[in-house]
């Protein structure tokens, strides 16, 4: 009878209990309110610089990787620099808000790192892994900005079984160059038809097919295009035939002139084309495209886009941002956060209230 009873006592308290529920406040019931997360474009992050590497821009890319870490050191920022290769990966590891790409050429540039940022969910600064390749392959580039619409010289890829068939179709002066190397690396003008047929033979053995393109004569512009604004075109004067590694990297007479000879309408068009030619490929936060101008027709003719320039005190897209007002930092501060308001764009990336 006694257990009878508490039996009774039991479910009299389960009953009132579920009568009860729905008469407490909404407001008892919820979570105790959270603060709102902190914005990653509004605090200091955990960045990880990526340079070096295995391909013929290494120097260059630890130049850059170096300027960059302690421009974001300067700025509050935690960096962690790391000379990363496909076989060395181990930086990826680390827990960081995002990836600053300093990696030039091979690897960094052509979409190969970028395709395992994105496997990982990892934000990082540039264009994406699909962008990055496209603009890598010379070939692929142009034939995507004939399609756009933007002038670019006349070219042919020629594999080691059709160089004699172009040196029938083509005559010097012509531009000699690899199809998906930066940097100028074995890039020739040869001005003469014995130069040209040497060079195209050894470039083709070499690379397994060799760049073909009509030389055009006149001056040497960039522009760099920074969170979809091209800024001030620079034009390039060097005492080399052309602005090859050297001219680039090593010398200290190479001239870059912000007052270009050339009329307005010719440079607002470049400037123009240039973000043109930097949607066509798909590519994001950052670039830089190079051109070439006819000396008579003044006719601009686009060259290639770099993904991943060059960030060093010899590089035109920090030289570019300067002429806006935008020293080095802030520069790379400027495509942390361009980086951060877009995130990863992959599943399961990092948003823009951190990990």
């Amino acid at each position: 009878m006694a257990q009878l009873t508490e039996q009774t006592r039991m479910a009299a308290i389960n009953t009132a209990a579920t009568q009860s529920a729905s008469t407490i406040p909404v407001k008892e019931l919820v979570a105790p309110p959270r603060y709102p997360a902190v914005p990653l474009t509004d605090r200091k992050l955990k960045i990880t610089v990526l340079s070096g590497g295995q391909s013929t821009e290494r120097e260059v890319s630890l130049k850059s990787g170096r300027a960059v870490a302690e421009a974001l050191r300067s700025l509050g920022h935690t960096v962690y620099l790391a000379d990363i290769n496909p076989d060395q990966l181990e930086a990826l590891d680390l827990q960081v808000d995002m990836v600053f790409i300093a990696l030039h050429g091979a690897f960094g540039e052509d979409g190969r790192l970028q395709q395992l940022l994105e496997d990982r969910g990892i934000i990082y600064c540039g264009s994406d892994a699909c962008a990055s390749a496209l603009a890598m392959d010379k070939v692929a580039a142009k034939k995507r900005f004939v399609e756009a619409g933007v002038p670019t010289p006349r070219f042919d890829v020629v594999t080691p079984g059709r160089v004699d068939e172009a040196l029938r179709f083509w005559s010097a002066p012509v531009v000699l160059k690899p199809v998906s190397e930066g940097s100028s690396v074995d890039c020739v003008i040869a001005l003469d038809q014995p130069t040209f047929a040497s060079e195209l033979r050894r470039l083709a053995d070499c690379y397994g097919q060799c760049l073909i393109e009509e030389y055009i004569k006149g001056p040497e512009l960039t522009v760099g295009i920074l969170g979809g604004e091209a800024l001030p075109p620079i034009q390039i004067r060097t005492k080399r035939p052309f602005y090859n590694y050297e001219a680039k990297y090593l010398d200290n007479d190479t001239e870059y002139l912000f007052d270009v000879d050339l009329p307005a309408a010719v440079l607002d068009r470049i400037r123009s084309l240039s973000l043109k030619a930097h949607e066509a490929l798909g590519c994001r936060d950052f670039s830089r495209i190079d051109w070439m101008v006819d000396e008579r027709t003044h006719r601009p003719y686009v060259l290639e886009a770099n993904t991943i320039p060059g960030f060093t005190d010899h590089s035109l897209l920090p030289k570019a941002a300067q002429r806006t007002g935008l020293g080095f930092a802030e520069l790379c501060q400027r495509i942390v956060t361009l980086t951060c308001q877009r995130g990863s764009g992959a599943p399961g990336g990092l948003n823009q209230t951190g990990g």
